[in-house]
């Protein structure tokens, strides 16, 4: 017979406090039980601490998850839980949390946690007096808003009363390091505050659960891709097309990279060699000199522009870094608060090379150049195939971007990689970000109204094979937009089959250039109203996937307005509403 204390899984329908409640009374209950050879002499006090997270694309839960994890190890009561579904009322009752949180755009909260921070900056919003905290900001150090939620929300909440029990960080996209040595801090003054607090004991067991194929741990990661050799390749525009958009399929059979519907394909994107060369004549390396980059090493200056670094566009600290080190008066005078226009027009068609062509001999080695660029980060992509419909393979919708500015021909680090230098069969290192703030209802019955304009789709066609091979009976809306039917028509015959088949309930298409005026996927869904409220009545659950900056803003005014007017709400009522959509997951984005 075991002589295992027994204890209440974390997915028991119980609260946190009556899940440690219960822990607590069967310790005591089984406290006469002889101890097992590996189980601690003693029991230390526990605390309770939800680790709460604000993500825009799911970076910010991984880290929850492990810190959580490591909670419970400990003999803490952690709970996971995204910063949305806590209310300030409810956070104003611990005494202690951990906040990972993520800046989205301009400086902004991620989508899902505005809601959140809106109450939490309003004039009623409740005091932290109770609440000692940690936080970590995640952020991009090359952007001007650098971290500012994760900044904002730390000012807010000492504001209100809070305190942090240890120094927020400010992590930048190499984070790991930051992570971990903020980690441990975390550990150890939960552990020490424990350990002089008066707490009842819990149980610090942790239940080995079933796990679905999201929440198993990634075997393959940013800093351990697949190497995943590329089996398709074709267009899905016309030659004729002003742009290139390709269909691109990874074989990961026999692998251990697994993935859901609406989640996104990490790609470790490498810089054009032929660029590379033309950047290290410019600079008159040979390209054999050797460099230092933190946390990997001493490398030729080639390889590490080949691979560690973005130099294609320019971002304010290159410009003002290599201004101060040639001491170049043009540059310094766009650096000024008063010039940021001209500032952003000068960067927004250049690179290294140009810096290097119009200010020559700045740098004598070439170290003082890479000192300057930020690290070339990983190109994510909406995945668009789905697991039960498209086995052992994950298929990306990319589109090819290319222009001449400045008298160079120029283009998209990872897109024209794909289009000009992945030989047929080639390898391309990848990885699965899991995406669990865009998922399909749990419902299968649950209709879903899909608004993805060009790349935008990908997702959706991953949705809409999901759906069909599952046999869901949930109805479907898809809206499309893009420039021309004639040569721009993504999975045209894919859908078409979807349609007369009856899996695609509804589908609604624009091509903004297929008549004098530009007409967009708003414009078709305010056409729709009437019916889109019904679906909306209907328990039907909306996503929408594309550009952040115009098409998900539109939409979004679109579906207030729609909300409004159907609803006979007044905006306020309307806000409501939509608000209440995202706060039960019928609404969500994935745009960029």
């Amino acid at each position: 017979m075991s002589n295992a204390v027994p204890f209440i899984p974390d997915n028991a329908p119980f609260s946190p406090e009556q899940r440690a409640w219960l822990n607590g009374y069967l310790a005591g209950l089984f406290s006469g039980a002889p101890a097992s050879a590996s189980a601690p002499a003693t029991r230390k006090a526990s605390l309770q601490v939800p680790v709460l997270y604000a993500t825009q694309s799911g970076t910010g839960e991984g880290l929850a998850r492990k810190v959580a994890k490591e909670l419970k190890a400990r003999g803490h009561i952690a709970e996971l839980a995204a910063l949305e579904s806590f209310e300030p009322a409810k956070l104003a009752q611990h005494h202690h949390a951990v906040i990972i949180t993520s800046t989205y755009g301009e400086g902004d909260p991620p989508d899902a946690v505005q809601g959140f921070f809106a109450q939490l900056q309003a004039e009623g919003a409740p005091r932290m007096d109770n609440l000692s905290y940690a936080l970590l900001a995640l952020g991009d150090r090359h952007y001007e808003h650098f971290c500012k939620f994760g900044i904002d929300l730390d000012e807010r909440l000492q504001a209100l009363g809070g305190t942090r029990f240890i120094p927020r960080v400010d992590c930048d996209v190499e984070f790991e390091a930051e992570f971990q040595a903020w980690k441990l801090g975390v550990l150890e003054r939960l552990d020490a505050i424990a350990s002089g607090a008066s707490v009842a004991p819990a149980v610090a067991a942790i239940a080995t659960l079933p796990q679905t194929p999201a929440e198993r741990p990634q075997v393959h990661t940013r800093d351990n891709p697949l190497f995943a050799p590329l089996i398709e390749r074709r267009p899905l525009t016309r030659e004729i097309s002003s742009k290139q958009t390709l269909h691109l399929a990874f074989s990961v059979a026999d692998s251990q990279l697994h993935y859901e519907a609406g989640d996104a394909c990490g790609v470790i994107a490498q810089n054009d060699a032929a660029l590379v060369d033309e950047v290290l004549e410019a600079a008159k390396f040979t390209g054999s000199e050797p460099v230092t980059i933190d946390r990997i090493g001493t490398v030729p200056v080639r390889e590490a522009l080949l691979h560690h670094f973005q130099f294609t566009r320019l971002h304010r600290k290159t410009v003002q870094g290599y201004a101060a080190k040639g001491n170049c008066q043009p540059l310094a005078g766009l650096l000024i608060p008063e010039q940021t226009t001209h500032l952003d027009r000068y960067m927004y068609d250049r690179g290294l090379i140009d810096l290097l062509d119009e200010y020559p001999g700045v740098a004598s080695e070439p170290q003082e150049i890479v000192d300057l660029l930020p690290r070339l980060a990983p190109r994510l992509y909406s995945i668009s195939s789905s697991p039960a419909a498209h086995p052992g393979e994950v298929h990306a919708t990319v589109a090819i971007v290319r222009y001449r500015a400045i008298n160079r021909q120029r283009g998209g680090v990872c897109s024209t990689m794909f289009a000009d230098r992945i030989p047929p069969g080639g390898t391309v290192p990848i990885y699965i970000q899991t995406n669990r703030k865009f998922r399909l209802p749990l419902s299968s019955d649950a209709p879903v109204i899909m608004i993805g304009p060009g790349t935008g789709i990908a997702p959706f066609r991953g949705f809409l094979h999901q759906r069909q091979a599952t046999g869901a009976k949930g109805r479907n809306w898809l809206f499309f937009g893009e420039r021309s039917a004639a040569t721009d028509f993504l999975y045209c015959d894919e859908f078409e089959k979807m349609r007369a088949d009856g899996h695609l309930t509804q589908w609604h298409t624009t091509f903004s250039r297929d008549q004098e005026k530009k007409i967009y996927v708003q414009d078709r869904m305010l056409e729709q109203a009437a019916q889109l409220w019904r679906w909306l009545q209907d328990g039907a659950s909306v996503y929408v996937c594309g550009d952040a900056t115009h098409m998900a803003r539109d939409v979004d005014a679109a579906i207030h307005t729609i909300v409004g007017q159907q609803g006979n709400l007044d905006a306020e009522a309307a806000k409501d509403y939509v608000q209440q959509m995202k706060d039960d997951r019928r609404y969500q984005r994935d745009v960029y």
